[in-house]
């Protein structure tokens, strides 16, 4: 493949889809902020705690909508960048008839592994909940919980490469034995973090919205990214990235 052609095509999926998410953000996600930051404004008020003047508090909120049009296209440029190089690399394993199909098999895998199963123990909450003391402990627990679950997935995948293809036999044991033991360490990885250790103060309604939202934008995000760059790739037939000695190296 063309390295300018494979760097066109990752980028501009992630940015499409990402600024397609900012919008779609704008109307299912940030109505649900708007509510968690108007309930803490009110227990500020009424604890007679000092609040920014609420009409520069608005301007912000303007401001910050705008701004995460462009941060969600930022955002999703950066997700393609590793997404493009992983399907560069595993698509010719990748169950499907034509490349959108086996993006949509990998976009499928990795939001499962790097978004579902995280949120598990971590799930995303409105404005409102969490105390700004703790917010980069709560960053880091997050951000520790994706690596151990990506690392153990990616490091699954290069084991099941390496297993026999040929003996049916121990290709369903494989099928099986692969998916338990991430399910274990995901298990244990649950069990020794920390929980979130901010208490949820607001509606229960309001954060299960709000989380169910994220969870659907984001699963959108991923898919449009995918059908974008598998629609590139069957259109541009990109040649491979690496060279067919590479290939075979790396499926040995």
């Amino acid at each position: 493949m063309k390295a300018l052609t494979f760097i066109a095509i990752t980028l501009l999926s992630g940015a499409i889809a990402g600024t397609i998410l900012g919008l779609i953000n704008q109307v299912i996600v940030e109505p649900l902020i708007d509510k968690a930051i108007t309930i803490e404004t009110q227990r500020e008020l009424a604890a007679s705690k000092a609040v920014d003047d609420l009409s520069k508090q608005s301007q912000y909120r303007i401001w910050q909508k705008e701004g995460e049009i462009v941060a969600a296209a930022v955002l999703g440029t950066s997700i393609s960048s590793l997404f493009g190089i992983v399907f560069g690399y595993s698509r010719e394993s990748l169950p499907g008839s034509n490349n959108i199909k086996k993006s949509l098999v990998l976009a499928g895998i990795m939001f499962f592994v790097l978004y579902l199963v995280p949120a598990l123990k971590y799930p995303a909450n409105p404005p409102a909940v969490g105390s700004p003391d703790t917010i980069y402990y709560r960053e880091i627990l997050y951000i520790g919980f994706i690596v151990v679950s990506g690392i153990t997935a990616l490091a699954l995948a290069l084991v099941y490469r390496k297993l026999d293809k040929n003996d049916s036999t121990h290709q369903f044991k494989k099928r099986i034995r692969i998916p338990l033991i991430y399910a274990m360490v995901i298990i244990g990885a649950y069990i020794v973090f920390p929980y979130n250790p901010d208490e949820i103060s607001i509606p229960m309604k309001l954060v299960v919205d709000f989380r169910v939202a994220s969870a659907l934008t984001i699963g959108i995000f991923w898919g449009l990214m995918a059908i974008i760059l598998g629609s590139f790739w069957d259109n541009l037939k990109p040649s491979k990235i690496i060279n067919d000695s590479d290939t075979e190296r790396f499926k040995k």
